[in-house]
């Protein structure tokens, strides 16, 4: 838990137990890297509560698009956030699609930094 105290203090709760479990399979330039890329690819739970409530007035589905969920997104855009269902889910659920998506980065980048270094 203490790289990724050192190296993400920004990270709370589910967030920083799964990137925990990444870095401390990490050496220390290995953690650097993946929290320099990390930060860049990770999304902000707010952000997305925001763009949600955004698509209350109007523009459903912004949310979907801000984590790359470009299927739902149309979708959303084209059924006005699944009449308004589907909106009120994911400003329930803001987090949880959070999460989700930032699990994924999380991986994909600790993938990478691990095949650089084994390069």
């Amino acid at each position: 838990m203490s790289k990724v105290l050192q190296h993400l203090p920004e990270l709370d709760g589910d967030e920083q137990v799964e990137v925990a479990r990444l870095l401390n399979k990490m050496s220390d330039a290995q953690a650097e890297q993946f929290a320099r890329i990390y930060r860049t690819r990770r999304r902000e739970p707010t952000h997305i509560l925001i763009l949600a409530a955004v698509g209350l007035l109007g523009a459903a589905g912004l949310q979907r698009f801000y984590v790359e969920e470009f299927g739902m997104g149309v979708l959303y855009l084209l059924t006005g956030g699944l009449c308004v269902i589907g909106t009120i889910y994911d400003m329930i659920n803001y987090q949880n699609i959070a999460l989700r998506y930032n699990r994924q980065e999380a991986m994909e980048v600790a993938e990478t930094v691990r095949n650089v270094y084994d390069e």
